[in-house]
């Protein structure tokens, strides 16, 4: 068995600083909560609890110092702390918080919204409060021509559109060439791409390494948005491709010793789940 593993698999850069900064603060403080699942991958969040951080889903459970998740949150949860008194310790990832600050500066110089991303995604849920009234939330190509037809009915004569940042590449570039091409001439469009880069790259070398192997495993938490896009990707090109957040989830029968096998892990997925699933594989097959 020949082993490719990725060069940009396993934690990006919001992840880590989001996880490094939770274990410091855990050393510091007896009580910490984590407002939400600081990441989506089950691994983490069960270190961080043996670790003695406490997870919510609401910041009226807060009765400390809160984490904030690299998702993000709804600016609404920053003026509820307040009240409370709750101590935030903010970990949102800046890529996410940039996002935050183009989409309050043109909602306030009268755009409509295009957010492109799952509405069910917890930095999606918290960018839309900066998006003000005027916004629609594009899940996928099919969603495109709704959200125009509720533009035209707004009279608004100037469009924004942006996207979750481990939103699919490919899909951005679809919804992009709809809008382009169905909107009327009269409306002012301006297209942003903020797509994290890193998540750009992963999901190229996804792409590439799925053209070269024989079977594929991509590792990651099944509820995380970027893991669930690297397996959609490493699906169109390999005919193996298997989805798991650690080596116990292995299916011997799926991946052949004679395989040459691709290893590819989403943004919330740590170093030492990679290594387990390499060393399980090794002793395995070899």
């Amino acid at each position: 068995m020949e082993l490719m593993v990725g060069k940009t698999a396993g934690f990006c850069y919001g992840v880590k600083r989001a996880v490094d900064g939770a274990k410091e603060e855990l050393k510091k403080n007896e009580t910490l909560y984590g407002l939400g699942e600081i990441v989506h991958n089950q691994e983490v969040i069960k270190e961080l609890e043996n670790l003695g951080m406490q997870f919510i889903e609401n910041i009226g459970e807060a009765k400390g110092r809160t984490i904030i998740r690299a998702h993000g949150i709804p600016k609404q949860i920053y003026e509820e702390a307040k009240e409370k008194e709750i101590e935030l310790i903010d970990y949102t990832c800046p890529k996410v918080l940039k996002i935050h600050d183009i989409a309050e500066e043109y909602a306030k110089k009268g755009y409509y919204i295009f957010l492109l991303g799952n509405k069910k995604h917890p930095e999606i849920i918290g960018t839309l409060s900066y998006c003000g009234e005027n916004k629609f939330v594009i899940e996928k190509e099919e969603d495109t021509i709704k959200a125009l037809e509720l533009l035209e009915k707004s009279e608004i004569k100037k469009l924004l559109v942006i996207s979750q940042t481990t939103y699919s590449l490919e899909k951005f570039y679809i919804i992009e060439e709809i809008i382009k091409n169905e909107i009327p001439r009269n409306i002012e469009v301006v297209v942003k791409n903020t797509i994290c880069q890193a998540t750009e790259i992963r999901q190229k070398e996804t792409e590439e390494m799925a053209k070269k192997v024989d079977s594929m495993i991509v590792i990651g938490g099944k509820n995380s948005s970027n893991t669930k896009k690297l397996y959609e990707i490493a699906k169109q090109y390999c005919k193996t491709v298997l989805l798991i957040e650690n080596e116990t989830e292995l299916e011997d029968n799926k991946i052949q010793s004679t395989d040459k096998v691709g290893i590819m892990a989403g943004a919330s997925t740590p170093k030492e789940s990679i290594e387990k699933v390499i060393e399980y594989l090794k002793t395995v097959f070899e």
